[in-house]
């Protein structure tokens, strides 16, 4: 009778081959998910920046905007006529006051300061 002389044999080498490789695969696998996470955050984060610097953009821009018109309410009024722009201005305070920029008080003393109500 022939007897084996130690080692696995075929059947116990495709069983190791079979858990290295399944094992390989699982890794490689888990990998490929952190990356994928990774850029996936990465790519969130790039999107939340530019939509930060977007709104702090508007925010400077409205700011321009209050600023100016400050300055125009401090300067004489123009004698006349003058309508449309009186209107534009009222229509810019509006937008101001609903993106935030303006607080009801301030609002109402602007519009009171355009019209020339006391």
């Amino acid at each position: 009778m022939m007897r084996r002389r130690g080692g696995r044999g075929v059947i116990g080498a495709m069983a190791t081959t079979a858990v290295v490789a399944g094992t390989a695969g699982a890794v490689s696998h888990r990998q490929q998910q952190r990356y994928g996470q990774q850029a996936a955050a990465q790519q969130q984060q790039a999107e939340e920046q530019q939509a930060a610097q977007d709104s702090q953009q508007q925010i400077s821009e409205l700011q321009a905007q209050v600023n100016s018109m400050q300055s125009q309410q401090t300067a004489p009024a123009a004698s006349g006529g003058g309508g449309s722009d009186m209107v534009a201005q009222l229509q810019q305070l509006e937008s101001m006051q609903a993106a935030g920029l303006l607080t009801q008080d301030q609002f109402e003393a602007a519009k009171n300061k355009l019209l020339g109500v006391s």
